[in-house]
């Protein structure tokens, strides 16, 4: 483990946490500030409320390579929904379109995936971190404004479907950072004919990390701080991880 900070007896290092739907990052944060005793936390990687998964939570000296980590590729595990359209490209949005799913076979599914792999571009929903002459648009959607964004330059390595039971598709999925599942899931429902959405997605791994040594928010919440402090994974072996 890193040496405590003397000032706060906080370990340096990475603390990887499960997050539990129906809270923000931010949510986990707070919650990681209060068990750790220590204000200097940061996240690698927004995941939205409805999400669950692998969240690293940098610590100390680790917020230092905060932008180092947060530019790994990422795993996804996924469900979208056809037949629906909705306001924020996921479950939590309104409605604003439903269509008719046709009978698609396997083979019409996947290769409306197959559009989507390699380096290609996509368009950032309204519902996401990146700001507008500083303002996130996520609180410009709040306020009903859309605004134009700029494509941005993503990459899918590798997919898989899982199952599919209509209008419901199980999926995984490699990319790169900056990558938004809920927009892939909204533009394979546009190749495909009848719209769709994101409805579950959870990010089983970051970069070199996953979910084998998270914590539950739960266990965050209620659990020994030393029992926490020795869950870190330090910043020693974050270098040996990176070959450094």
């Amino acid at each position: 483990m890193s040496r405590p900070n003397p000032a706060s007896g906080v370990p340096s290092g990475v603390l990887l946490v499960d997050k539990a739907p129906d809270m923000t990052s931010h949510d986990v944060v707070a919650i990681a500030r209060r068990a750790l005793g220590t204000k200097k936390i940061g996240h690698c990687g927004t995941l939205d409320p409805m999400a669950t998964g692998l969240l690293m939570l940098v610590v100390e000296r680790a917020t230092k390579i905060q932008d180092l980590l947060m530019s790994e590729d990422k795993e996804y595990d996924g469900t979208l929904t056809l037949g629906a359209t909705t306001s924020t490209q996921d479950r939590q949005g309104e409605v604003l379109e439903e269509r008719e799913v046709a009978a698609f076979s396997a083979e019409d599914i996947d290769a409306a995936f197959a559009e989507f792999t390699g380096n290609f571009e996509q368009i950032p929903p309204m519902v996401s971190a990146i700001k507008k002459d500083g303002v996130p648009l996520y609180k410009l959607a709040r306020k009903g404004q859309e605004v134009k964004r700029d494509p941005r330059p993503v990459e899918v390595t590798k997919y898989e479907i899982s199952r599919i039971e209509l209008p419901e598709v199980d999926f995984k999925v490699f990319c790169s950072k900056g990558f938004y599942v809920r927009t892939y899931a909204h533009d394979i429902g546009a190749k495909l004919g009848c719209g769709a959405h994101l409805s579950a997605l959870r990010r089983v791994r970051s970069g070199r990390f996953v979910l084998d040594r998270a914590v539950t928010v739960d266990e965050l919440k209620n659990g020994d701080r030393e029992e926490l402090f020795k869950a870190m994974v330090s910043l020693a072996e974050i270098s040996l991880m990176r070959g450094a």
